[in-house]
């Protein structure tokens, strides 16, 4: 038993440091690929020392310690990634009063492929509900040329989406600051079509949609909730496949953070 394990191990840690130069190669910007690097290497390592033996040399309450912590590890990861892709099929009503797109990062060329998904759904949700309006929220990172906000408004634009429907939200750096911001945008403003966001402390008057992709959509919702951004509903975009497991795992610690920071 303990020969086929090691052998798991092993080459479970390999296919984690090659996934992890693939993350890498795509440049996004983000240490994140460390994570698989650094796990690939430790699951060599276990597989190594369970080769070795090396657990028979340890305690019994230690090893039982050790085994428990990682079981109860692995449970949370499962239940919260199970919340994460629960959050994977939606339905949307037409004519929402607003929706809120979620910024990514940009480039000289444009929007990364993330942010080109949201971009694309937002438009399709855009085009097809007339009155709609659209926040595009995001600032600009160290390692962007310009705000997302802006690039995002030009995006759409340039996909027939009339400027005037368009509000920027271009200070947020996080997913917590794109609802605070949106929130403080559109509420107690007057907008277009007549419509006005009114800001009661008891009740927030309009019916948001969320536009992210599906690996975000479930902290993004929470988020808005949270924060009473008003009836939310959540607009799915895709992602690209080969990177849905990096985006999950990403996404898992994303949760984890909020949630002990108590933004979810």
């Amino acid at each position: 038993m303990l020969s086929v394990l090691n052998i798991i191990f092993i080459l479970l840690g390999i296919l984690c440091i090659l996934y992890g130069l693939l993350v890498l190669s795509v440049g996004s910007g983000t240490m994140f690929f460390a994570v698989w690097l650094a796990g690939g290497v430790c699951s060599i390592l276990l597989g190594l020392a369970l080769r070795l033996r090396l657990h028979e040399k340890l305690p019994v309450p230690l090893r039982i310690t050790i085994i428990s912590i990682v079981a109860a590890a692995i449970v949370l990861f499962i239940a919260v990634e199970v919340r994460i892709a629960g959050a994977f099929r939606q339905e949307v009503p037409a004519g929402l009063d607003a929706i809120v797109v979620l910024g990514a990062q940009v480039r000289e060329t444009g929007p990364s492929v993330v942010l080109q998904y949201r971009l694309d759904a937002a438009a399709e949700y855009l085009k097809q509900n007339e009155t709609t309006l659209c926040v595009v929220s995001g600032g600009q990172g160290e390692n962007e040329p310009f705000p997302e906000a802006v690039g995002m408004r030009d995006y759409l634009i340039a996909h027939g989406i009339g400027e005037e429907r368009i509000l920027l939200e271009d200070r947020s750096l996080n997913t917590q600051q794109n609802i605070q911001f949106s929130k403080e945008l559109l509420y107690g403003k007057e907008l277009l079509y007549g419509k006005e966001f009114l800001h009661d402390k008891e009740l927030l008057h309009g019916k948001i949609g969320i536009v992210t992709n599906n690996f975000h959509l479930y902290r993004a919702l929470k988020l808005a909730e949270k924060q009473e951004l008003g009836e939310v509903y959540g607009i799915l975009a895709g992602c690209t496949p080969s990177f849905l497991p990096n985006n999950m795992l990403r996404e898992f610690f994303g949760v984890l953070k909020d949630k002990l920071a108590g933004n979810i």
